[in-house]
């Protein structure tokens, strides 16, 4: 990280230049970190931005009220100057629940947010357990067909959270393979402008095949809801916001989820005292899940929010209109909250694991009740079933995520064992 001393003597930072190709972000973060709360970045195509990475920092930006997530506050965007193909486009402009702020952003909200209380994700669990039951068949069988290794990402951590939300927004099985890789280039920040602009079109030509599919033959799922809202008229819900709400609902509904079950399992593989506190019950699954969202969250850098007017941040300037990118990783790692072992994966923390990776505010993940029930049934399974379960790798030559936005690997491959 350079650093240059500045008119009083201090030393001021250059930008970070974020690589739109990814890496693990644990060094960089720390090296920001140490220098501040909030640090001057630049985006793909020389764009100016700013990344808020300590953890009140965050947590009081998240829920300011002079933030916006609009992308009429994106000064660069209003200018002209982000191009179709800029990789992180889709995160500013596609419309819906992630770009709507106030009471349209409530609107929204309200049309899905039924379907994600506790209540309702405990009626899901027995049919989250029994997919996972027919995965770790597939796990099994994967292994025996790989002299004794398998992907875990592509077998287990996929499948479980892209199958569960397919269902429950109607989306027949058939589709899911495509939408999980059109959802991977559109959240890739390393994807080139033809073909980022081919995947996000072609994205949501197929959102919009499956919505007339349900619109001619409405089911018992969230899709047939959306649509009713749709025709019902008024301003519940336009077409537009139809096909937005889809996208995120689907996408983050998956992506978030598969980051998180394999990080868990990484964490647990890398560190099997921990794992032996929960299979001796000193600590839960759920414990698991928490530290691993605070120690390795599956979101890095999450874009976008906008000051609506110049806003002091620690200390820092974020001029009105910079695209700001919330540094959930750095945030659950941040000494400053988390004590001078931040970087150490520690189930007992308890309440002391407290972190920001499902976001704060307004825009808190609609989906942190299914993606945490979804995580701790998948961890309580796979090492039931897998007890002596390890990576078939070293963690140091697995290949990371392509982009900076999620965290986590390409694939994971383990040895299940008897």
């Amino acid at each position: 990280m350079d650093a240059t001393p500045g008119p009083d003597g201090d030393r001021t930072r250059e930008p970070y230049r974020l690589d739109p190709a990814g890496g693990c972000p644990h060094a960089a973060n720390a090296r920001l970190l140490a220098g501040g709360a909030v640090a001057s970045v630049v985006l793909p195509g020389d764009i100016d931005g700013m990344v808020v990475l300590g953890h009140d920092a965050l947590r009081d930006f998240l829920s300011h009220p002079d933030v916006a997530k609009g992308p009429r506050h994106f000064t660069a965007l209003a200018e002209g100057r982000i191009p179709e193909g800029w990789p992180l486009r889709t995160f500013a402009t596609v419309p819906g629940m992630i770009t709507a702020d106030g009471a349209d952003h409530r609107r929204l909200r309200n049309l899905v947010s039924s379907a994600f209380t506790a209540r309702r994700v405990e009626e899901l669990r027995p049919r989250v357990e029994a997919v996972t039951e027919g995965l770790l068949d597939g796990l099994a069988e994967a292994a025996a067909a790989g002299d004794g290794v398998a992907d875990l990402r592509r077998h287990y951590a996929l499948p479980l959270p892209l199958g569960v939300i397919c269902e429950l927004f109607g989306v027949d099985p058939a589709y899911q393979e495509r939408l999980h890789h059109l959802s991977s280039l559109v959240v890739a920040t390393d994807t080139e402008p033809a073909r980022a602009v081919a995947a996000n079109r072609e994205l949501v030509e197929l959102l919009a095949a499956i919505a007339a599919a349900k619109a001619a033959a409405p089911g018992d799922d969230l899709t047939s809801a959306l649509i009713a809202a749709r025709d019902e008229g008024g301003d519940r819900l336009t077409q537009p916001e139809l096909i937005g709400t889809l996208l995120l609902m689907i996408v983050a509904g998956h992506e978030t989820t598969l980051n998180l079950v394999t990080n868990a399992v990484r964490a647990l593989c890398a560190h099997r005292d921990q794992l032996a506190l929960v299979t001796e019950g000193k600590a839960s699954w759920a414990d698991a899940v928490e530290e691993t969202l605070r120690w390795d969250s599956p979101v890095s850098y999450f874009p976008f929010r906008y000051p609506t007017r110049d806003l002091t941040v620690d200390g820092t300037l974020i001029p009105r209109g910079t695209p700001v990118l919330a540094g959930y990783s750095a945030a659950g790692r941040d000494t400053a909250a988390h004590g001078p072992d931040a970087d150490r994966f520690d189930l007992t923390r308890g309440a002391a694991a407290k972190h920001l990776s499902l976001g704060h505010g307004p825009h808190y993940c609609l989906g942190a009740p299914l993606a945490r029930m979804e995580a701790a049934v998948a961890l309580e399974a796979l090492f039931t079933r897998f007890p002596g379960l390890d990576l078939a790798v070293p963690e140091g030559e697995l290949t990371r995520h392509a982009g900076f936005v999620g965290n986590s690997v390409r694939a994971l491959p383990v040895r299940p064992g008897a």
